[in-house]
């Protein structure tokens, strides 16, 4: 059984790992496959193995796109035409319903491997992450397994056993072990730092400057510099930058104090099945494992509890976990109200249930890997190809048992600063391309619109366009000294920004910038929503209905329309959180209803061809967006 995943934030690699876990318990052998190490056009080999299966567990990325390592797989079924009537195959996708293009690449998949007359042995699946993608894999896992027992004429396993994938080996002091210290993949790849820098080789990226952009309130959004330099890395505006974060030092020593281990012990992990790769990189210390490698704050999923239940002494205890992980309704309520809304990892529950104290390296095994997290640049290379800069809110809250939770990577480089005597602060970075593109023509006007740190890409194409003004008001000059008048053909489109915030007070980020843009003539116009400054809250919706005439006539001219920020619910934060965000929530749907709607009243068409005429818009590369969900 082979498991292939596409995967960009690691939970479908981890329901890969699961799928192949349960598969020993069936007897069978299985191996979970990142699709870029696997040649796909080996693929109908698979058709000569008896009884061999595969299972595709893929994440749908951005409008509907395969994740950065399945697109060779989404390319290779474009193209195959390989007879595979003997593939046993099964699919289980990963999206969000607040998204158009809901489980797009599953979907795929799934389709094209039907046609190429591939055997499909259970429908196919689709978690939703907007309501409990979890909840929703546990429920297709277990009838996926009871008709792979029917198929393959397997014994129905009657009992879930504890199984350990990876043994222990903790080194003695005295050993002479050469431990990795946080590096993703080479040993001392961050002391000698080795061009092309990607996601399995990031370079380490010295701070330039990290200030607050909020100027009031208890919030605060960061203003972020890297360098480049020395890199070789090239990026362009509307690119993301990557960031792989590290744990709060406070939280890796309360697993010392919870569980009595020596941190700095050395241990290795190794799979017992030498075919598998260890959870991450070995040996290294219990600290160095708990601060860069594994996720210790995300809500524990179930088939952690499931696994951490009989560690537990108190009978009681134990029920409480027991309750949780039943499939039934009952369950489900449980363990959305103990552990999602109230958002308790594995550091919760040993305080909340005190007889709970599973081993470190079970925990090591069965804890998710910490992911890199993904920021929409807000610089131009246009300006200084050397430099790129980030704009992150910083994620603190208190839940409604009056616990603070924090956004790991936020709060993580909130903490950075340079100051004299100290090393300058470096920060594993790399580039991740986007399609978010200003257009190739500078003529052509740009509407953009966002709200809060949606204004990140807008940061950077309004600097490029800046950059080009510049140029072309130099071009213009030299050109009149030779007495050809060329100014009708170098001027710059009109750049038009929608943004919102709550306060002009508290959170109108880079206004000095912007209104200097706009004073300059760089950017044509800027509409900003206030949403607490009066009675009625106005968000940028509103201020597109206000110029609807205006909107109108530039789109019907060709005009490019751009929207980046938030997008979908905050289903794990409770009621008095999530609130907090409900301004932006749906921004992205909000805002092409809004569009949608003027379309059809100044074009004087029905909603249904408004809607039609914005669909061909985006196969135009005329209507691009950039969102994020938590």
């Amino acid at each position: 059984m082979l498991i292939f995943y596409g995967s960009q934030t690691g939970t479908a690699e981890d329901f890969a790992f699961r799928l192949a876990k349960d598969a020993i318990r069936y007897g069978m052998k299985a191996i979970a496959l990142d699709p870029e190490e696997f040649d796909m056009e080996e693929l109908h080999l698979l058709t000569e193995i008896p009884n061999s299966l595969v299972v595709f567990c893929l994440a749908t990325y951005g409008e509907g796109d395969p994740t950065d390592n399945a697109r060779d797989l989404h390319e290779y079924l474009q193209r195959a035409q390989a007879d595979l009537c003997s593939l046993n195959y099964a699919v289980f996708g990963l999206g969000n319903k607040t998204y158009e293009h809901f489980n797009a690449m599953a979907q795929f998949v799934d389709k094209r491997l039907a046609k190429l007359g591939a055997n499909r042995i259970f429908e196919l699946g689709l978690g939703d992450d907007d309501a409990n993608i979890e909840e929703d894999f546990m429920l297709w896992k277990d009838e996926f397994w009871t008709a792979v027992c029917k198929h393959f004429n397997i014994t129905t396993v009657s009992e879930e056993v504890s199984m350990r994938e990876y043994k222990l080996t903790v080194f003695h002091p005295s050993e002479t072990v050469e431990p990795f210290t946080g590096e993703v993949a080479r040993m001392n790849s961050y002391k000698i730092q080795r061009a092309p820098f990607h996601q399995k080789n990031p370079f380490l990226a010295p701070l330039k400057v990290n200030r607050d952009l909020h100027c009031g309130g208890e919030r605060t959004c960061r203003h972020i510099e890297f360098s480049l330099v020395g890199s070789r890395l090239r990026y362009e505006a509307g690119d993301h930058l990557a960031v792989y974060p590290r744990n709060d030092p406070v939280l890796v020593d309360k697993f010392s104090e919870l569980l009595g281990v020596d941190l700095d012990s050395v241990i290795a992990l190794t799979s017992i099945d030498r075919r598998k790769r260890t959870p991450f990189p070995c040996p290294c210390s219990y600290r160095t494992a708990l601060s860069f490698y594994v996720d210790v704050t995300s809500p524990l999923r179930m088939h952690v509890i499931k696994e951490i239940v009989q560690h537990c002494s108190d009978p009681n205890e134990k029920r409480v976990l027991q309750s949780m992980v039943t499939m039934t309704e009952e369950s489900r309520k449980k363990y959305l109200s103990w552990i999602v809304a109230e958002q308790r990892g594995i550091l919760d529950i040993m305080i909340d249930l005190p007889s709970c104290r599973p081993p470190l390296d079970l925990l090591l095994e069965l804890l998710p890997r910490l992911q890199p997290r993904y920021y929409s640049i807000s610089s131009s290379p246009k300006v200084d190809p050397d430099t790129v800069s980030i704009t992150a809110a910083v994620v603190r809250h208190v839940t409604l048992l009056g616990r603070i939770r924090k956004g790991v990577a936020t709060n993580y480089l909130a903490s950075l600063q340079r100051a004299d005597g100290y090393p300058v602060p470096k920060v594993p970075i790399f580039i991740r391309r986007s399609q978010f593109r200003l257009p190739s023509s500078p003529n052509v006007a740009v509407i953009m619109i966002g709200p809060g740190t949606g204004i990140a890409p807008f940061r950077g194409f309004i600097q490029q366009r800046a950059v080009l003004k510049k140029e072309g008001v130099d071009f213009v000059a030299r050109l009149t000294i030779l007495s050809v008048n060329l100014l009708t053909g170098a001027s710059l489109g009109s750049t038009i920004l929608y943004y919102g915030c709550r306060r002009r007070s508290e959170d109108y980020l880079y206004r000095e910038e912007l209104e200097n843009w706009l004073a300059e003539g760089v950017l044509t116009q800027l509409h900003v929503a206030f949403s607490r400054e009066q009675e009625q809250k106005r968000y940028v919706q509103h201020l597109m209905l206000e110029n609807k005439k205006s909107l109108w006539d530039l789109v019907e001219r060709g005009s490019y329309v751009y929207v980046c920020g938030y997008n979908g619910l905050f289903v794990c934060l409770p009621k008095n959180v999530s609130s907090v965000f409900s301004d932006a929530r749906n921004m992205a749907r909000d805002v092409q209803a809004t569009l949608i709607r003027i379309i059809s009243e100044e074009h004087e068409v029905s909603i249904d061809e408004a809607t039609a005429y914005v669909k061909q818009m985006e196969i135009q590369k005329r209507y691009q967006t950039d969102v994020w969900s938590t």
